[in-house]
């Protein structure tokens, strides 16, 4: 998601794609506020303007590479890019749009307030369909696509994704922004729904980091991580190695361990990594609860979702029990479901995730570990001040 593909107007990429995670543009996340009002702007794309979305990007070649911007006749995301080229067609589907920060995502359609306060042509952006219409399919951004496959198409359980970046995702009964803008709206998967969701950048790739750091496997590194009891001796973990989305919305935020002794070993690290990653995904879901979200279950998906004690930990600091579905695959197999809804093997989304999402495993919370970690969650929020501050950001 939010990728930015620019095209010139014979379909020539004209810069390498400025992924999801690239921070570059917090000064042009400051002018879109300035333009368009952050009121505004949350009344609109049920978003504030954030580093990683597309439309800061365009506004950053616009400033630092006025020679791309003027070639500029098309912009896309990376999966559309790929449609063009396997069917000659251009389209985007409402729940990826939901992340350009130019979509009325109540509305799903291109907003054309924003772009006129943005100086931005309407005639870029290719048209909207929801994720199940042919072209295509039209496809969704990963998240919702995951979501789908792990059953997440209606109000109920929420999809905990711990992947590169970490999610705490629940479908919405009708569309509601957070006034503050302190989380994700954004239109679902499910034609006419819409989502709620709450992301930090680094999940999964903290582990990854930590791993090429140590020259290790992740099965050894695990395992050392599971003789070291919760809280890794006093070692807390601050996964924030590319800036943070939520809670705190601050791209230049970096992380930390705090606690280290000359006793702790790699396993220590791995132990505090990994409770790190829950603790962010907690402050996740205590938003998500404060917008009215039931969320008594979780569905996990992603790679980190393979680890037995990333999950026990994960459901002791939620406090809520992980589901593991029968297919783990999360954003293709719910892209998989919505193909399968666009050739008319199901009837609608529902139907797709009904006949074919089954959960395999539960992991409960551990009453012991969920007591010793709603003390740590405390320990561990304390740390962005005091890291924001160091960082002077």
């Amino acid at each position: 998601m939010h990728g930015l593909v620019v095209l010139d107007d014979r379909d020539r990429v004209l810069r390498p794609a400025i992924l999801w995670n690239d921070q570059r543009t917090a000064a042009e996340c400051a002018e879109i506020e300035a333009r368009v009002g952050r009121e505004r702007l949350v009344a609109l794309t049920a978003n504030r303007a954030l580093t990683g979305f597309t439309a800061p990007k365009l506004l950053w070649i616009r400033a630092h590479e006025p020679d791309v911007y003027e070639r500029i006749a098309h912009v896309l995301l990376p999966k559309d890019y790929v449609r063009l080229r396997l069917l000659g067609e251009r389209a985007i589907d409402a729940a990826d749009a939901s992340g350009t920060l130019l979509l009325d995502v109540g509305r799903r359609r291109w907003s054309e307030e924003v772009l006129d306060a943005l100086e931005l042509p309407a005639a870029w952006l290719p048209p909207v369909f929801e994720s199940p219409d042919v072209p295509g399919a039209a496809g969704a951004g990963d998240q919702a696509a995951a979501a789908l496959g792990v059953g997440v198409d209606r109000p109920g359980p929420v999809s905990v994704v711990l992947g590169t970046s970490g999610v705490v995702f629940a479908a919405l009964p009708a569309f509601a922004a957070d006034a503050d803008g302190r989380v994700h709206v954004f239109c679902h998967a499910v034609p006419g729904g819409w989502h709620v969701m709450g992301v930090m950048l680094s999940a999964a790739g903290s582990l990854r980091w930590l791993r090429d750091l140590l020259a290790a496997e992740y099965g050894e590194l695990l395992a050392a991580a599971e003789r070291w009891p919760p809280g890794a001796g006093d070692v807390l973990f601050a996964p924030y190695l590319a800036g943070e989305r939520t809670p705190h919305l601050d791209p230049d935020v970096r992380g930390a361990f705090v606690g280290l002794e000359l006793r702790h070993d790699r396993g220590a690290l791995v132990r505090a990594v990994l409770e790190g990653v829950a603790f962010g995904l907690r402050d996740s879901l205590e938003l998500l609860r404060e917008l009215g979200v039931r969320a008594d279950s979780g569905r996990v998906s992603g790679g980190g979702a393979r680890s037995g004690l990333w999950l026990r930990i994960v459901a002791s600091v939620l406090g809520i029990p992980l589901e593991r579905t029968a297919v783990e695959e999360g954003s293709a197999y719910g892209a998989a479901l919505l193909a399968g809804v666009a050739a008319g093997a199901f009837a609608d989304v529902h139907e797709a995730v009904e006949r074919c999402v089954r959960v395999r495993e539960v992991v409960e919370p551990d009453p012991t570990w969920a007591t010793a970690y709603a003390e740590l969650h405390g320990r561990f929020r304390a740390l962005y001040p005091a890291l924001r501050s160091f960082g002077g950001s």
